[in-house]
C-alpha cells in the first residue's frame, strides 16, 4: 500500500542506530571497564575494611564494639537519625507539596534553598551553627544566660545532621510529583474530599515508595556524616561523638582494628540500609 514503510526498512534503520549498532568489543570494553571501577573503588575498600577489622581476631573485634565509648557513640548516631530523618520527611512533603502543587512568588528561591546544603560543604555548615549558637555567636551570650548548650552538645549536633540532610526526601519527591501533576487532587476535591483526606487518600499513596527512598536516602547521610558535625560536636568521648568521629579518634590513636570494627558496624548499617532500598524497589516493580 502507498505510504507504508516496509518492515525490512524499519528492522534496517534500528539496526543501523548508533545506540545498537556498536561493536561487540566495545560493549564488552564499557562493561569491564565499570566493572574494574566498581571493584577498586567500592569491593576493595570494603574487603580492606572487613580483613582489618578482623585481622587480630574476634575477641579484639567484639572487644571494640563492646567498648563503652564505642556503645554510645552508635547510641548517639541512631538517635540522631530517628530525630533527623522525621523532621526532614515532614519537611520535605510540605516543601514538595508547596512547589508541586501551588504556584507562588518566591517558588525558585524556595528551590534553591532547598539544593543549598548539597552545594555548601558540611564543614562550612557546621560552622555556621558555631557563629550563631557558639559562646561567641549572635545567640550564645543569651543561650549561656538560660543554661542552655547547643554546640558540643547533642542539639548541635542534631541541627547539623538536619542542614546537611533535609534536601534527600524533598529532592525525591518533587519531580515525583510534578510528573504526577494534580489531576487526581482536583478530582477529588470536586468529589467533595477536602485538605487532610486529599493527602491521605489520593497524594500519599501516590508518592510513598518515592517518599520511602527519600528517607532512606536521609538515614544513610545521616548516620554517615562526618563534616558538619565533627564542627559541632567538641569530640566529647561517651557524649558527643558519633560512629564516624569514634572512628577517627580511634585511627588518630593508633588503634587500627578498633577503628575497622567500628567502621565495619557503619558498613553493616549501611548494607542495611541498601539491601531495604532494594527491597522497596523490587516491591515497586512488582
Amino acid at each position: 500500500m502507498a505510504g507504508t514503510v516496509p518492515m525490512t526498512s524499519v528492522q534496517t534503520n534500528a539496526q543501523a542506530s548508533p545506540a545498537t549498532a556498536e561493536a561487540a568489543w566495545v560493549k564488552w570494553l564499557l562493561i569491564a571497564a565499570a566493572g574494574l571501577a566498581m571493584l577498586w573503588l567500592i569491593v576493595l575498600p570494603l574487603l580492606i575494611v572487613l580483613t582489618e577489622a578482623l585481622k587480630k581476631g574476634w575477641d579484639v573485634y567484639v572487644a571494640a564494639l563492646a567498648d563503652p565509648d564505642a556503645l554510645s557513640a552508635l547510641k548517639l548516631t541512631l538517635i540522631v537519625a530517628l530525630v533527623t530523618v522525621p523532621l526532614n520527611t515532614v519537611f520535605g512533603i510540605a516543601a514538595a507539596w508547596a512547589i508541586t502543587k501551588f504556584k507562588f512568588r518566591g517558588k525558585g528561591a524556595l528551590i534553591t534553598l532547598i539544593d543549598l546544603p548539597f552545594a555548601v560543604s558540611p564543614v562550612i555548615g557546621g560552622l555556621i551553627f558555631v557563629l550563631v549558637f557558639g559562646a561567641n555567636g549572635w545567640f550564645g551570650p543569651w543561650l549561656s544566660d538560660h543554661d542552655i548548650k547547643i554546640i558540643y552538645a547533642v542539639p548541635g549536633i542534631i541541627l547539623a545532621t538536619l542542614f546537611v540532610t533535609f534536601p534527600f526526601v524533598a529532592r525525591e519527591l518533587i519531580p515525583l510529583m510534578e510528573d504526577q501533576g494534580t489531576q487526581e487532587e482536583e478530582a477529588a476535591v470536586t468529589l467533595g474530599a477536602r485538605g487532610w483526606h486529599v493527602f491521605t487518600r489520593v497524594t500519599l499513596p501516590n508518592i510513598k515508595w518515592g517518599l520511602l527512598y527519600g528517607m532512606i536516602l536521609c538515614n544513610a547521610r545521616a548516620m554517615g556524616e562526618f563534616g558538619a558535625v565533627s564542627v559541632v560536636s567538641g569530640h566529647i568521648r561517651g557524649q558527643t561523638n558519633t560512629l564516624p568521629l569514634h572512628v577517627e579518634i580511634l585511627y588518630n590513636e593508633y588503634q587500627f582494628s578498633a577503628s575497622f570494627a567500628v567502621a565495619s558496624l557503619l558498613l553493616l548499617l549501611a548494607l542495611v540500609t541498601l539491601l531495604f532500598k532494594s527491597w522497596l524497589s523490587w516491591k515497586n516493580a512488582h
